[in-house]
């Protein structure tokens, strides 16, 4: 059996999703895009030009809903499926889009490199229990109007996991595209075969900004999958009740499913999202709250109500070190998020409020995916029934080591994580340096970068990439990329 969490009854959801709903037919949603409020005046939403203000109708809605699709599969550099979202399966990706890297060797925070960013793809390609990549670094060396599709080159380079990025520009989105055609061969085969998730963000409360509707109609015609990353915060953009937050969420957040399946009928989305509390104390965004967990596992509700697979960040912690914290929150917040079901689970590696990454902890949070899945496994009899043999067995030799029994069974029933985790006793791990998490954790990291082993991507396709990367450094100003090889 498998085990499962709920925080919302089947009644609370309906009444959520109902205001919700009355609200985008209400009050609306401003959208600062005249193409998709032409688009949506097309249905027979309100349009208000000068405001940028659509009011849309219980029609609307629930055309895209019928029209979105229930579940889709991502697919790696070759083309083999990764992930089938749907249902209650689970996957985890590196929290996004750092600003920072906690570097090791100070124990500081600093701005990523180049360098920074292909470690990182490195250490993900070797990580068993992490299934994509995300762009999870920008790296401080290259102007911002590349970083978008940098980062997305590089990822494809060096690692052949799907990987789950974003625009912060319209113009990046066209880069984009074409760096995944290369590794395709073709639009249509992208089409058939996802091999990145776009994040696309609403603002909260009920805005859509230029940029990012338009990547989202974007990728919507173009097949390529998006996830709703919807940030309402609990008791300042946002109600201070959780209640109040999730029915400006699910508002959020269909507004995005509306415009998505509009202008792409079928266009592949995660119900997704990244609310949080408001801590008023220090006027941050916490998550590693339990209330901000709470948040993401009940949107899940929602959206699995909604027959959407969906995506949360979640199992990431605000602790500015690998820490006792650090575990504690991104612990309990994998736990919750898997046992809850959401289909992409975004955050190893992640800190200090979603900005910062640091390798030593992604290792350490791989391990903990690793003992999530083992969770999920649930306990299941394997040969236990009749019991009298195996206890009579037990009895005579006083311990079943050698069993048949365990030899049969003691791989599918229980996790051995590696050398981060530590179960020696304790004159063991003195003997072996009485070395504390942190220096576990590097030495793993290390460990990984020199069994790298290279992307078996064709060596045209990476001419191709690096070519047309190229190209678009040239145009904004650049006379060559970092060294990154």
């Amino acid at each position: 059996m498998r085990p499962t969490v709920r925080f919302l009854s089947d009644a609370l959801i309906g009444q959520i999703v109902d205001e919700a709903v009355e609200i985008l037919c209400t009050l609306g949603v401003e959208i600062a895009n005249d193409g998709i409020l032409d688009l949506l005046a097309d249905y027979g939403a309100a349009i208000d030009r000068q405001r940028r203000h659509a009011t849309l109708t219980h029609g609307i809605i629930e055309r895209a809903l019928q029209l979105a699709p229930h579940q889709f599969s991502l697919y790696d550099i070759h083309g083999n499926m990764t992930h089938n979202f749907s249902g209650s399966n689970v996957y985890f990706t590196p929290g996004s889009a750092a600003l920072n890297v906690l570097d090791y060797r100070t124990g500081r925070l600093r701005k990523p490199t180049t360098a920074d960013y292909v470690e990182h793809v490195k250490v993900v390609s070797r990580l068993p229990h992490i299934a994509s990549q995300s762009t999870a670094l920008i790296p401080a060396d290259v102007p911002s109007a590349i970083s978008d599709s940098y980062r997305l080159f590089l990822s494809l380079l060096y690692c052949e996991k799907p990987v789950v990025t974003g625009c912060f520009s319209i113009e990046s989105f066209a880069v984009m595209k074409d760096l995944q055609v290369e590794v395709r061969g073709s639009e249509t085969a992208l089409r058939e075969k996802p091999l990145t998730v776009f994040s696309c963000c609403p603002t909260s409360p009920l805005r859509w900004s230029r940029t990012t509707s338009q990547n989202l109609m974007d990728c919507a015609r173009c097949g390529i999958p998006v996830e709703f990353i919807a940030m309402p915060l609990s008791g300042f953009v946002a109600p201070v009740t959780l209640t109040g937050t999730l029915i400006q969420h699910t508002a959020e957040t269909l507004s995005g499913v509306v415009i998505s399946q509009l202008a792409g009928p079928g266009s592949p989305i995660l119900y997704g999202g990244s609310p949080a509390i408001f801590d008023m104390r220090y006027e941050t965004t916490p998550m590693g709250a339990m209330e901000t967990m709470m948040l993401d596992c009940a949107y899940n509700e929602i959206g699995k109500h909604l027959r959407l697979p969906t995506q949360a960040y979640i199992s990431m912690s605000d602790a500015k070190q690998v820490d006792a914290q650090a575990g504690l929150e991104s612990g309990m917040g994998a736990v919750l998020g898997a046992l809850a079901g959401i289909n992409n689970i975004a955050g190893p590696g992640m800190m200090d409020f979603e900005s910062c990454q640091s390798l030593e902890k992604l290792v350490l949070d791989n391990e903990m995916c690793g003992m999530v899945y083992r969770m999920l496994a649930g306990i299941e009899p394997r040969e236990d029934f009749p019991a009298i043999a195996l206890f009579r067995e037990l009895l005579a030799e006083k311990h079943l080591l050698a069993s048949e029994h365990t030899l049969r069974h003691l791989r599918d029933e229980m996790f051995f994580p590696g050398p981060v985790i530590d179960r020696a006793n304790r004159s063991r791990w003195e003997h072996d340096g009485a070395r504390p998490l942190v220096e576990r954790a590097h030495l793993e990291v290390e460990r990984l970068l020199r069994e790298y082993v290279p992307s078996t991507l064709s060596e045209q396709v990476k001419l191709a990439l690096a070519q047309r990367m190229e190209a678009e450094a040239r145009r904004c100003g650049m006379d060559r990329l970092p060294p990154h090889a």
